[in-house]
């Protein structure tokens, strides 16, 4: 009875390891399919990329900058132009 008792046991163990393999495979597979889809709904959307956005926000920077600086070279020449009329 002991012998018996432990071979059901033993396949009653084979069967939930078994059953446990299948789930976590079903699981990567629905999580790919989830995935795949979301990517492909947001590609339709035409949702910008984070490093695209990275970069297009790095250059709007850079322009601010370029247009502050070039505002204080018009201003000092300006001011010089204005300075040289009075005279």
């Amino acid at each position: 009875m002991t012998q018996t008792s432990n071979r059901f046991f033993d396949e009653i163990g084979r069967l939930m390891n078994d059953a446990a393999g299948a789930a976590q495979g079903m699981k990567r597979e629905v999580d790919s399919v989830m995935r795949t889809q979301a990517e492909k709904m947001l590609r339709d959307l035409d949702v910008v990329q984070r490093e695209e956005f990275e970069a297009v926000k790095e250059m709007a920077r850079l322009a601010r900058e370029e247009n502050e600086a070039l505002k204080s070279r018009i201003a000092a020449l300006e001011a010089k132009l204005g300075g040289a009329s009075g005279s």
